[in-house]
């Protein structure tokens, strides 16, 4: 007797359920179409591409231009400055008057209170090769009352109490010449002996840094300076210096910076700027943020860059809709939401932002060094450049991809059947 088959063979579990996932699994459409067309994908990688590196120069040069004018700032070992209220930049002449100082020092809770000198106009330093002249910054302190946190000046200090001689940064621009130590030179038309070098670097309006002690300071800079009587203290070690450049304070062992800022506030008169280092800090990269004549040329170039991604970004992502277009139809015929076929061009959109970013920081990493080593500008692909350039980079294309969605809802079934 024959056997009877059954209609349908049970099917096994673990088959079933690979079966079903395979069927909802869905279909990774945006990379399909992405991948449809190679060379035109290289073009629009490149094109995009080409966009984010120019945003990212434009954003690292500004961030290495701002940091570049907060390296003096920076290395000054200070809890509290006080400066003139009229210094709207650190590195513009406006003096203080050293009488501020004798007050701050008479507040609970200052440990020390430190003139810094400085001087910009007619420092002329001399290439030791070529005999050229160059201007420089050049700071002022008295070696028995350091302001600046760098080893190498802290190391030096001995040599900083000799008449005449000076410390020289070595990483100032080339044509200043090489200074090391025992170099013999002119500076402000004086003779000059470099004891040593430190590590500091220049900046966009600065081509090299020069320190020397408050008495050598005042036979280059100050000698026709009006003196006022000085009582005796830290603060006045040179009676000719009448005015100072920024006064360098420290806090005592267990006040903390913001509460002796508040003190200090409360003591001295309206014509004293009392702010703590990072205030200091976070007010001079605002004004070359946004006062200063090249932050905002920077924020302009940026601009241009986003703009030129989603022209670019547009034209391929538009391309792509137009090609598929029919398809597009189909889909919408069978049921397919508008919503549902445009997150697939936003998708798609990502894509090319991620695929396009990766190229544009090897790039710009790589022009930051080289820039970085050739003009000595602090410029590098930090974590905050790497997250604001990629956000860019999505918001570009994306909006490319909401103005090129009107393409793909013009699309009508009905006219697949004319």
């Amino acid at each position: 007797m024959a056997k009877v088959l059954p209609r349908s063979l049970p099917v096994p579990a673990r088959l079933s359920s690979r079966r079903t996932d395979r069927a909802e699994r869905p279909v990774p459409l945006a990379r399909r179409l992405l991948l449809a067309h190679p060379g035109r994908l290289a073009r629009s990688i490149s094109g995009i591409a080409f966009a984010i590196l120019l945003m990212m120069v434009e954003l690292g040069f500004r961030d290495g231009f701002i940091d570049s004018m907060l390296l003096p700032i920076r290395a000054l070992d200070a809890d509290v400055v006080l400066l003139s209220d009229g210094k709207y930049q650190f590195d513009r002449p406006a003096p203080l008057s050293r009488r501020f100082l004798y007050e701050a020092e008479a507040v609970s809770g200052v440990a020390s209170v430190r003139p810094l000198y400085a001087a910009r106009t007619g420092a002329l330093w001399k290439n030791p090769q070529d005999r050229r002249r160059f201007i420089v910054q050049v700071f002022a302190f008295d070696p028995d009352a350091p302001v600046f946190a760098l080893p190498a000046v802290t190391a030096n200090l001995a040599a900083l109490r000799l008449p005449d001689t000076v410390l020289v940064d070595r990483r100032a621009r080339d044509f200043l010449g090489t200074a090391e130590n025992g170099t013999r030179t002119e500076l402000a038309g004086r003779r000059v002996r470099v004891a040593s070098t430190f590590s500091l670097g220049p900046d966009f309006f600065t081509d090299g840094t020069v320190l020397m002690g408050d008495r050598t300071f005042l036979t280059f800079f100050a000698a026709t300076a009006a003196g006022e009587a000085a009582p005796p203290g830290p603060v006045a070690p040179v009676p000719g210096l009448a005015d100072v450049e920024a006064g360098i304070v420290k806090a005592a062992p267990g006040r903390s910076p913001e509460a002796l800022r508040r003190a200090l506030r409360a003591a001295l008169p309206k014509g004293v700027d009392v702010l703590t280092k990072p205030q200091l800090l976070a007010r001079e990269a605002a004004f070359h943020a946004s006062v200063s004549p090249v932050g905002p040329v920077f924020g302009a170039g940026t601009l241009v860059g986003f703009v030129v991604g989603m022209l670019i970004a547009y034209q391929t992502l538009f391309s792509d809709v137009s090609d598929q277009l029919p398809q597009y139809a189909t889909m919408k015929a069978m049921g397919y939401a508008s919503p549902r076929l445009a997150a697939v061009v936003l998708r798609q959109a990502a894509l090319y932002a991620a695929v396009a970013y990766g190229p544009a920081w090897i790039l710009c990493a790589l022009l930051f060094r080289l820039v970085s080593d050739v003009a000595l500008m602090p410029v590098q692909m930090s974590l905050s450049l790497t997250l604001i350039t990629a956000a860019l980079t999505l918001a570009m294309c994306l909006a490319a991809a909401l103005v090129a969605l009107r393409r793909l809802f013009s699309a009508d079934p009905a006219e697949l059947f004319r």
